[in-house]
């Protein structure tokens, strides 16, 4: 973090464009996830990192959010003060973001005097304003830990019709998104000792919403238009103000910002209302002039980066509480919002330890260029993304590899040949370069090209920004093909001197370009052109940088002498991808409790023993019989989907609306399958068909007849209309239905109270182009995919 390490802090210069940059503060109970790093952390400093490269003075503020429940129940847990676990996991969080790259102006934290200071700064200035009511509400409490239980510390089903989720915590439902009070669970729990509480009585300090919404609404309708706020933003902000209510600022804790209130001395704010407040406290740990940052509105743009679900805190918490004190905050401009990132079959998960985490990532010897690359071309902007091994392979080796590193160490490569084979490493003299059409045709498209990215990047796109710095270096390949630059060094000196000198210039460029990407990446190259980077890493308008890069053979001197070529990234091998697959499959506790097996079956191997057999205790054997298998995660390669054959179907016996189908499922007999569809398909087509058919359920009567695996089917949305799923017509009866990118072993059958199917048909459904889908990945055989015949964008069921 080289920015949190200057001396002078930055301060808003007049006539300059200042930028207060912010990320969401990542809660310190637990070690930050690739979806989180992503979300927030990684999204705001790419930002950061091109203001600066465009010569903006900017500051990009962040730090752990370190009060709440969350952080009272994991002291519980390892029996320890709340501030030894924020020093404990503060220390950890900066270890994951070093690694990153993260340049962050300071990382601080939120339990701090500074934050106590402004907290209760704002407090009074609410109270004065009369925009806070005290009122009664009811809050569970549980008997045998002798306490109210704050939100998160309540864990039930979630109330929605629709969801039913059985692990909703007691503020908001992680399956659907809504927003929930503890009360709303059906059949809560104490999450620490899982007895069900009791709700009584407790009062409280509520943020008054409903009369600060006139004051709400102009600032939210001014800002989403001049901020280009996501649509994301847009529409939950909407929902939130159709029905705000008042929102209760207060928590009956013990860890927090204690309430400078004599009736309320007990309790202390709930972690959503001090916890944006973090943002200026961790300004003011940074410098002591920190008003000018957030006090200064005329002179301050406030950019603030986070996943979907942070999104309401920030644009309707957050703003209501400054504009509730009068006074002339600074308030957010831009908000920029990722959705999820996905992990192979399911969600990351920080609860569960589902994915691959900061700490994990340094393991596994892929460089923090490819993982930050990675990532960013995965950037959740517009909908959920998934993270697979497979992908992260193919994003490495054919892009940054087959076309970024192959490009610039072509180039450098054949500059640092010795006179005769190449120029010495002597940047060679172009002139003329100016009227070489090849040249002329490139520099117009690169121009083009950085016009795009820098419109990408002031409207916070960042993944377009990205593709479109390495649409450069696709476009500086060509060059090298279409200009032959081997057979012109025998051939035509003065027309390759002109292709080598552009081509450095481009290399130049993409290593400004791609600078808050991957930094490191950046570090080598102007090492490898002999640059000193402080001096040559600039797109500032002032300078002309932009405009220089349409003469691209001016951007590196002639004479200049450039350092030692090398590879810049290295293959990722199958084998690799493999074992990585591997060793992150399952949660972090079956990863630890396996590498500890693993640990004690060495042990035992090389223990000495006395020749005879050593014996379990009675007690370990039994412990170790009676333990159950840990669950395995809910992943789409559980489903046991092959492709079948319809060999006969005729109508159920005793049912109007069944069909009675005998399939050919690869097996050494047909199974017998009961199907609901006679009022959709007549029964002459049912006959000799391919199907795709689940195999792993659980066998059900119906009506009489056993019915021993399920036929798949497409469904439009009112449901009037349904069709078969099919494979081509060449796929083998029998062969598994696979999903690219997923492996491993199907259940031999799916244990009807883990709801494994019911979980994921939910996310099966046939696209625009009537391919049937896992989420966005096709169901797959070895003859193509599977499709519908006319359903798109239907359910599978």
């Amino acid at each position: 973090m080289a920015h949190q390490n200057q001396t002078a802090p930055k301060l808003p210069i007049p006539g300059k464009r200042n930028i207060l940059i912010t990320s969401a503060l990542p809660y310190v109970n637990n070690v930050p996830h690739l979806g989180n790093i992503i979300g927030c952390v990684l999204s705001a400093d790419v930002f950061a990192r091109y203001c600066r490269l465009r010569g903006y003075n900017a500051i990009y503020i962040c730090g752990t959010d370190e009060y709440g429940t969350a952080t009272e129940t994991k002291a519980m847990e390892e029996k320890c003060s709340p501030k030894e676990i924020c020093d404990k996991y503060h220390a950890i969080h900066k270890q994951v973001y070093d690694w990153f790259d993260i340049s962050f102006d300071k990382f601080g934290r939120t339990s701090t005097p500074e934050q106590t200071e402004i907290c209760q700064a704002i407090f009074k200035k609410l109270l004065g304003n009369n925009w806070l009511s005290e009122n009664t509400m009811q809050q569970l409490y549980c008997t045998k830990c002798e306490r109210f239980l704050a939100d998160r510390l309540v864990e039930g089903t979630c109330p929605k019709e629709s969801c039913k989720y059985e692990s909703a915590k007691g503020d908001q439902c992680e399956n659907c998104g809504d927003m929930l009070n503890p009360t709303d669970l059906i059949n809560p729990r104490c999450k620490v000792c899982q007895t069900t509480p009791q709700i009584r009585d407790t009062r409280h300090l509520f943020l008054e919403l409903p009369l600060l919404k006139d004051k709400l609404v102009e600032y939210v309708d001014k800002t989403s238009v001049a901020g280009s706020w996501s649509q994301n933003a847009i529409s939950t902000t909407t929902g939130w103000l159709k029905d705000l209510k008042e929102r209760c600022i207060t928590r009956d804790l013990k860890w927090g910002v204690p309430v400078p209130h004599a009736d309320f001395k007990d309790k202390v704010f709930y972690v959503w209302f001090d916890a944006p407040i973090g943002y200026i406290s961790i300004t003011a740990c940074y410098t002591p002039d920190w008003e000018k940052w957030w006090k200064n509105p005329e002179n301050v743009e406030l950019y603030q980066f986070m996943g979907k679900d942070n999104i309401p805190f920030h644009t309707v918490m957050f703003p209501s509480t400054l504009i509730g004190t009068g006074e002339n905050w600074t308030m957010m401009k831009t908000i920029s919002v990722t959705e999820y990132l996905n992990y192979e079959a399911g969600k990351f998960s920080k609860s569960k330890g589902i994915g691959v985490f900061g700490n994990d990532v340094k393991h596994t010897n892929i460089p923090i260029e490819a993982w930050r690359y990675y990532l960013l071309t995965n950037r959740p902007e517009v909908s959920d993304t998934l993270f697979t091994w497979s992908d992260l392979q193919a994003k490495l080796n054919n892009e940054l590899l087959s076309n970024l590193g192959n490009f610039i160490n072509r180039v450098l490569s054949f500059i640092a040949k010795p006179t005769g084979q190449g120029y010495g490493s002597i940047i060679p003299d172009a002139p003329g370069a100016e009227s070489h059409l090849l040249t002329k045709t490139l520099a117009v498209q690169v121009g083009k090209y950085m016009e795009q990215y820098v419109e990408a990047m002031e409207k916070v796109k960042l993944k377009q920004g990205l593709k479109l710095a390495m649409g450069i270096s696709s476009e500086g390949n060509a060059y090298l093909q279409e200009s032959q630059f081997w057979k012109l060094y025998k051939e035509d000196q003065p027309s390759c001197s002109i292709v080598m000198k552009t081509a450095v210039g481009i290399v130049h460029i993409l290593a400004c370009l791609l600078e808050p990407f991957m930094p490191s990446f950046t570090v080598e190259v102007f090492k490898q052109l002999n640059l000193p980077q402080q001096e040559q890493l600039s797109l500032s308008d002032e300078k002309g940088e932009i405009d220089r890069a349409r003469r691209l053979w001016e951007i590196v001197p002639a004479g200049h002498k450039i350092g030692e070529p090398k590879p810049l990234f290295e293959e990722l091998k199958p084998e690799r991808v493999d074992e990585l697959r591997n060793k992150y499959a399952g949660s972090q506790a079956e990863r630890a409790e396996a590498e500890a097996a693993k640990i004690a079956e060495q042990v035992k191997k090389t223990k000495i023993s006395d020749g005879k057999k050593q014996r379990p205790s009675k007690s370990a054997a039994e412990a170790n019989k009676c333990k159950p298998a840990a669950e395995p995660e809910i992943s789409i390669t559980r489903l046991d989907i092959r492709v079948g054959k319809i060999l006969k179907a005729q109508k159920h016996p005793d049912a109007d609306s069944l069909y009675v189908e005998e399939i050919d499922v690869g097996e050494a007999q047909p199974r017998t399958v009961v199907s609901g569809l006679v009022k959709y398909i007549p029964l002459e087509e049912m006959q000799e068909r391919m199907i795709c058919v689940l195999c792993n359920l659980k066998p059900a009567t119906m009506r009489g007849i056993k019915s021993q695996a399920m036929v798949l089917a497409a469904s439009n949305s009112d449901h009037t209309k349904v069709e078969l799923v099919e494979p081509p017509k060449s796929a083998t009866v029998g062969e598994r239905v696979t999903f690219p990118g997923f492996e491993g072993e199907p259940d031999d059958v799916l244990n009807p109270k883990k709801k494994v199917w019911e979980t994921l048909q939910v996310d099966l459904h046939t696209d625009a182009n009537l391919v049937a889908c896992y989420k966005d990945i096709p169901l797959t055989t070895s003859a193509g995919v599977c499709t519908a015949s006319s359903i798109c964008n239907g359910s599978i069921r």
